[in-house]
């Protein structure tokens, strides 16, 4: 803990004052600097860290007055008390005093005693300020944090490690304003019982370091009793602390333990350690406050993954019911969508379009359930009116999806899968850029799984036919059929193509997973 000594500066042109001065005031504990005028009184102040200033009134140049005038209007030290020593004993030169800003006055020749109690007082009273300053500084600080945490809360990707990573982070950064702990220590329980520990160390002023310890302290009085909470503090002296008990067990691991913080529920438990000056049940409640705050999010993002979870087993249980009436497709859309999230990735496709196409995908062929089993199932070669309601299918597919923001992905893959680069393709004939980049992606997917597959009416192909078709041509598919990016995408990637098609294939069989 930081255990300076109060710092005062003395200003005065006459040498003799401040010697005397120094002599009362560095025996009882203080530590002295001293000024001969106004300017180099505000050097000092600028300087060094001044906790309270004695000034003479009656000096040459910059009086006293103007000296204290500056010192209060400058925004970083005006709560300096400023005791004014003076000979002047006219009420007018009192009131200005007062209208300068200063905090007290003394009358010359001074009395010892009454010069120190004044001092006392006044030190007193700007700890209080400092600590109340420090308070509003930290209490911005965290909530200037915890609204970015919620204009950012992304519930799918929310990690709740790296969020308290960022709040010690905040809470141990150094400031001008208030004292930062010095060691965090968070344990957290998980649904076995085990408890994880995670030290912090602020010592290097440019990161906080952190690493994983093992720690023998007794769970009883680190966390709390099921369906409670404990938000205390402990500073040295304070042998009747609640928190007295942890101390001690502290001291194992931490030693001195100077003072500390502490939020605890009966799983997760947050005890800052050694800050550079007292704290306080309001430092406990501030840290408190940014905790929940975290705990509450990671809540709402377990419920939101739980939400989306459902959303997930619905689009692959409505995908699943689009095969019912497609003999020997095995696990094709979730081969389809494995394949894509490979070509979106090589792509450099942002992790959302990533994640999207993951499921969405599922449902390109949705539209078969309007499709008739026997046409999709026929062996013999299909009519023209065959023909036309099949590629109906992408049409019918778009309007059992629907319109819906959340499932724009997915419509306009149900649509547009079959649509070629060089405009050849249908429903709508559209080439290029005219097709959405998730119906380019798709396209090559779809059609290496096919030619991979084995249907009623063909066998299937290895990997390296599958890949010369789709390279080369074979008259029916031909490249020009692709997006060139996409195309050289899975000419980087085709070796993981056949490790995902081998892999649902294992498990389809009942051999794997």
């Amino acid at each position: 803990m930081n255990q300076h000594l109060p710092r005062i500066l003395c200003v005065d042109d006459e040498p003799f004052n401040l010697s005397l001065l120094e002599a009362v005031l560095l025996p009882r504990g203080y530590d002295v600097v001293l000024a001969v005028n106004g300017p180099e009184a505000l050097a000092k102040i600028s300087s060094e860290h001044i906790d309270l200033c004695l000034l003479d009134v009656m000096m040459p140049g910059m009086d006293g007055y103007e000296t204290c005038q500056r010192i209060k209007s400058d925004e970083v030290h005006q709560n300096i008390p400023v005791i004014m020593i003076t000979s002047c004993t006219d009420q007018k030169d009192r009131i200005r005093g007062i209208e300068s800003g200063a905090e007290d006055f003394i009358s010359k020749p001074f009395d010892v005693a009454e010069v120190l109690a004044r001092i006392k007082m006044l030190l007193r009273t700007k700890d209080l300020n400092d600590r109340l300053n420090a308070a509003y500084h930290n209490i911005n600080k965290l909530s200037a944090f915890g609204e970015q945490i919620v204009t950012n809360f992304d519930p799918v990707n929310f990690v709740f490690l790296e969020k308290i990573d960022s709040l010690v982070a905040q809470i141990c950064s150094k400031s001008d304003l208030g004292e930062s702990p010095q060691f965090v220590i968070i344990g957290m329980l998980d649904q076995t019982g085990d408890c994880q520990w995670r030290h912090y160390d602020s010592a290097n002023k440019q990161k906080v370091d952190r690493s994983l310890v093992r720690m023998d302290i007794d769970r009883k009085l680190a966390f709390a009793a099921s369906g409670q909470l404990i938000v205390d503090f402990y500073n040295g002296s304070d042998t009747d602390s609640t928190a007295a008990p942890l101390v001690e067990d502290l001291k194992k691991h931490v030693n001195p333990v100077l003072n500390l913080v502490r939020y605890s529920n009966d799983s997760f438990c947050l005890i800052a350690l050694n800050y550079g000056s007292e704290v306080t049940l309001y430092d406990a409640t501030v840290l408190s406050s940014a905790v929940m705050q975290s705990l509450f999010l990671r809540s709402l993002a377990a419920q939101i993954r739980d939400t989306e979870s459902a959303f997930e087993y619905t689009i692959l249980a409505l995908a699943r019911a689009s095969e019912a009436n497609d003999e020997d497709t095995g696990d094709h859309i979730l081969r389809v969508g494995s394949y894509c999230v490979l070509l979106a990735g090589q792509l450099n496709m942002p992790d959302k379009f990533v994640q999207a196409i993951r499921i969405q995908s599922t449902l390109h062929d949705v539209g078969k359930i309007h499709v008739s089993p026997t046409i999709l199932n026929k062996r013999s070669g299909l009519t023209a009116n065959d023909w036309k309601e099949i590629q109906r299918h992408t049409i019918y597919g778009a309007k059992i999806i629907g319109g819906h923001p959340r499932m724009g992905m997915a419509t306009r893959i149900a649509l547009c899968h079959h649509e070629h680069y060089d405009g050849s393709g249908y429903p709508s004939g559209l080439s290029g850029e005219q097709i959405p980049i998730e119906g380019r992606i798709l396209a090559l997917a779809d059609q290496y799984d096919a030619l991979r597959n084995s249907r009623c009416y063909k066998t299937g192909f290895d990997h390296e036919t599958s890949c010369r078709i789709l390279i080369e041509g074979d008259g029916r598919t031909i490249p020009n059929h692709f997006d060139p990016a996409v195309l050289q995408a899975f000419k980087s990637i085709d070796s993981k193509f056949a490790e995902t098609y081998t892999l649902l294939a294992f498990r389809r069989d009942g051999k794997g997973l």
